[in-house]
């Protein structure tokens, strides 16, 4: 069994293949294709396939994740799209939750909702919120608003009717009756999106998916046909933002549930050898070339959550952004990465992004045309990266060129010296992330000092250890092959679906029946939409009741314990609302009913891929392999760093700092004072000074 994972960043694309018979790992790294991302991928296959001496044929399973569904929202380039609706509901999308998610913006803007007024018509139709129908669907209007959207040309039609969470019936006539009149349109049905409650979210989810469907299908029909014509017969799988992976004809169906696969890929990741070093509470951290991303992990389980939005109207401002209510790994994403510009502001201070040079024209040290000052510029100069050895030698970095673009745009406008103007770059990206750690990490009940930190991405390492300084922890892991741990993670995670049913209850009201009854129809509907390749005896199932006190406006996630169903189920919803709820808030309120919203249930079968011995101390040779002058930011000054090469150090084999190691994708900075070892599974452990260990 040999499995790919690819993932396409918005500067690299990383691949990492696995052999189970031989335990040989490859790993390649390459620049991304903006303009047919499919390009890079087809390059890495024929990379790596070529190393092997075989072609594509010699895969069996290739996974993939992609960025092509969160950029077509952004940059505004889905299809055309119209929505059908009930009657009166017609401007859901812009009046929302009627909230301002800021108070004092007096010129607030909202995201433009993705389908324009004129193509959005109403429906004569009515349900309770029961499912009982109270007015039935007027046939007649419907033709006529699906006839005026079609002779608008839209591409891709989404219907969102009221309460059609608790019946589907009329969504599902009105896709007959639109497929009557263009059999080849592309329909989305927000029962078979999200059949649950909360009207705004469910349109905006709904319309996101349809608005996403004909474009994501374009591409992976383009990346099926370069597949083939490589020879590859095996299973080609698609990452899921929930970090989970399916099937590509899910991906077609829903490709609203793949908008966040890399980052929840790197964060599977990072759990594995949290995991492996016993490690039980880890924040994932995950720097790239444009963005950095932080993940809490506990016992090996990356958290999540439903509560997501993409295309912010201001970056990373909760609230500002459209929100999809889908499975996604709970993550934080700030706009850090290797290609964030520096720059000076009005008022004369350093500024890092959250703009990127991304991966065109890129850094200017890259020499692709980039002018302007970028962290990874900065790098370069503070002497961490190796101009020889960036991406294993196969890119030369350009020195002159960043020092150049810090010294016009920086160091001569704020009267500094070059390398101070190096470090200031480095220092405030390194901040700027350690503030929005500390919120994030807060807002989940958790300080940072209890966490490790598991640094990975191209940029991770280096920025890794004056990170964790900055947030108080003390260890820091770097798995092998950091700088590709996303596509790594694709390939240990399980194949997933996730179902869920709104059933508005009282938790005093809950009966054996009704919860052993929604139960078993979600696992029906897993059992539907996982990949026909499963073993149905090896699926597990997790599920979860959404619970909140009588009253409240959001709830939170109460696991049931595997197995459980009847009274013992309904007992354990609330022993686990009021743990974590007192984790979250600090108390319980014993006098209070509790209200259940909705039922989840994730199904999900393991894949032991992963297990593959890591290449560590196989190159032989000794792994100190020189000396080079380094900035090094514990003691503000410039030192001697000794240079390690990663494949060469073995397991167990200790160093002490200040030192740098490096692999072909990514480079980890040791700081004076700081000890490091490389564990069993090829994990380097650095201990920061103030340790006891």
């Amino acid at each position: 069994m040999i499995t790919l994972g690819s993932d396409i960043g918005g500067t690299f694309t990383d691949f990492v293949e696995v052999d189970e018979s031989s335990g040989r790992i490859g790993v390649y790294k390459c620049l991304t294709t903006p303009g047919d991302p499919s390009e890079a991928i087809e390059a890495g296959v024929r990379e790596l396939s070529a190393r092997r001496g075989t072609d594509a044929s010699a895969l069996d399973v290739l996974v993939h994740g992609t960025t092509l569904v969160i950029n077509a929202v952004i940059e505004r380039k889905g299809a055309k799209t119209g929505l059908l609706t009930t009657r009166g509901f017609r401007d859901v999308l812009e009046i929302g939750r009627e909230k301002r998610f800021d108070a004092y913006d007096l010129q607030i803007q909202f995201p433009e909702p993705l389908v324009p007024r004129h193509l959005r018509l109403e429906v004569d139709e009515r349900l309770h919120a029961t499912g009982a129908v109270i007015a039935p669907l007027n046939e007649g209007s419907s033709r006529e608003a699906i006839a005026t959207l079609l002779q608008e040309g839209v591409e891709s039609i989404a219907v969102c009717l009221l309460h059609a969470y608790r019946n589907p019936a009329h969504e599902r006539r009105l896709r007959e009756l639109i497929l009557e009149l263009a059999p080849a349109l592309p329909v989305t049905l927000s029962s078979d999106v999200l059949p649950e409650i909360k009207e705004y979210e469910r349109t905006t989810t709904t319309v996101l998916n349809a608005y996403a469907k004909p474009v994501a299908s374009r591409y992976l029909g383009r990346l099926e046909e370069r597949m083939r014509s490589l020879n590859f017969r095996g299973e080609l799988l698609m990452m899921l933002s929930s970090g989970g992976i399916n099937s590509v004809a899910f991906a077609r169906e829903f490709p609203v549930q793949v908008i966040e696969s890399g980052p929840a890929a790197g964060t599977l990741g990072a759990a594995h050898y949290a995991k492996l070093a016993q490690l039980d509470r880890v924040l994932a951290f995950d720097m790239g070339g444009t963005t950095a991303k932080m993940a809490l992990v506990e016992d090996g389980r990356a958290l999540r959550t439903h509560d997501f939005e993409v295309a912010h109207v201001h970056r990373f401002k909760r609230g500002s952004g459209i929100p999809v209510r889908v499975p996604v790994v709970d993550l934080i994403e700030i706009g850090a990465g290797g290609g964030s510009i520096a720059r000076r502001t009005p008022v004369g201070t350093l500024q890092v992004g959250p703009q990127s040079a991304s991966a065109q024209p890129g850094p200017a040290c890259y020499g692709q045309g980039g002018t302007e000052p970028t962290v990874s510029d900065a790098d370069l100069l503070l002497g961490y990266l190796d101009a020889d050895h960036f991406l294993g030698g196969r890119m030369q970095l350009d020195r002159g060129a960043a020092e150049k673009a810090i010294a016009a745009s920086l160091a001569g406008p704020l009267h500094m010296t070059v390398e101070a103007a190096a470090y200031g770059v480095y220092a405030i990206v390194n901040e700027n992330m350690a503030a929005a750690a500390k919120a994030y990490v807060s807002e989940q009940g958790v300080s940072s000092r209890s966490c490790a930190l598991v640094a990975f991405g191209g940029a991770g390492p280096v920025h890794a250890c004056d990170l964790a300084a900055r947030l108080g922890i003390e260890t820091v892991l770097v798995p092998p092959r950091a700088g590709v741990a996303a596509a790594f993670g694709m390939i240990v995670a399980p194949v997933t679906y996730d179902a869920v049913r709104s059933r508005r209850i009282l938790y005093r009201d809950l009966t054996p029946r009704l919860i052993d009854e929604v139960l078993e129809d979600m696992k029906a509907e897993c059992a539907r939409h996982l990949p026909k390749t499963v073993d149905p005896a090896q699926v597990r199932h997790e599920a979860s009741a959404d619970v909140r006190y009588l009253g409240q406006g959001y709830d939170v996630a109460a696991p049931i314990p595997p197995g459980a169903t009847g009274a013992e189920a309904i007992a354990a919803i609330r022993a686990s609302f009021e743990k974590t709820y007192t984790r979250l808030y600090g108390r319980i309120y014993a006098d209070l009913q509790l209200e259940i919203m909705n039922f989840r249930l994730s199904a999900s079968v393991s894949r032991r891929v992963a297990d593959a011995p890591p290449a560590i101390g196989r190159v032989g040779g000794a792994s100190k392999v020189g000396t080079r002058q380094a900035f090094c930011p514990r003691e503000k000054a410039w030192k001697e760093f000794t240079v390690y090469r990663r494949d060469r150090i073995a397991a167990g084999e200790a160093l002490a700092g200040p030192a740098i190691v490096e692999e072909d994708e990514s480079t980890t900075i040791v700081p004076a004072g700081a000890k490091a070892r490389v564990d069993e599974h090829g994990s380097l452990i650095v201990t920061l000074p103030g340790s006891p260990k």
